[in-house]
């Protein structure tokens, strides 16, 4: 009786301490498909999931999707994805295409609680591009966390791309709500969006990480803000060079829990 009476003393002084709890992570992907086209010209979406499957991710950050376009057959590549990851899906449409939509999206293991998709900044030549942000809880006790997929301009001329990560940071930094953003910024590490963009977010991802896209400078981001409530665990670049012309960029974040 004393045994047994020892241990529950011991699990409820453990509990009291907080050593009980394992620590709460997010495995974050982002990751631009190319309209589910591959380097070989095929269309395949279940190659898409089985890449991102590699991962294992909670929240996923998509750009360049298609739903329901000609190009794509007609097919709702956010409904067919999320069916494959069994996971919670928004698209957020940056612009008519070809009889359908095409902009950015997000799959979650969590419910989405609330969804906001804000048009970027662009000029009548270039394609309009968004931002989309949802809210979702990890659990009933977990923090709300805001999480936003975006896709920048990808001219040669900067100065869309400076507005548009100003534009972004006005809409989802503008309080100290915790929160992170996956995108394809079409902007290299130094350059003026980065900077415009880390002036309120910090990258979770090495100066010196390998390239992700085709043409080789890495754009491909995750971010987060504010910097206490964040721990970075792991970051890496899923090696697969044919299902779409990005590799997908993973970072493991392990909440703080300082920042509330």
């Amino acid at each position: 009786m004393r045994i047994v009476t020892s241990v529950v003393v011991l699990v409820l002084t453990l509990a009291a301490r907080g050593f009980d709890a394992a620590p709460l992570t997010f495995r974050v992907l982002t990751y631009n498909i190319h309209h589910g086209e591959g380097m070989d010209g095929r269309f395949d979406l279940n190659r898409i999931a089985a890449v991102m499957k590699t991962a294992r991710p909670d929240l996923v950050a998509l750009q360049e999707v298609d739903l329901h376009t000609a190009r794509a057959g007609g097919v709702n590549q956010l409904e067919e994805l999320a069916r494959l990851m069994d996971m919670h899906a928004e698209f957020g449409k940056a612009m008519n295409y070809d009889n359908g939509g095409y902009g950015v999206a997000i799959l979650s293991r969590w419910p989405l609680l609330t969804v906001e998709n804000d048009p970027l900044p662009f000029t009548p030549e270039r394609e309009p591009r968004t931002a989309l942000t949802v809210q979702l809880r990890p659990g009933p006790d977990g923090p709300l966390i805001r999480f936003t997929s975006t896709h920048f301009d990808q001219g040669r001329d900067q100065e869309v791309r400076l507005e548009e990560a100003t534009r972004l940071n006005e809409l989802v930094a503008r309080d100290q709500a915790p929160s992170i953003l996956g995108g394809d910024t079409n902007a290299r590490p130094g350059t003026g969006a980065m900077k415009i963009l880390e002036d309120q977010w910090t990258s979770a991802l090495s100066q010196d990480m390998e390239p992700t896209g085709r043409t080789g400078p890495r754009n491909d981001y995750v971010l987060y803000r504010p910097a206490a409530c964040w721990r970075v665990i792991e970051t890496a670049v899923i090696d697969d060079r044919i299902a779409s012309d990005h590799r997908p960029v993973l970072a493991v974040l392990e909440w703080t829990g300082q920042c509330m």
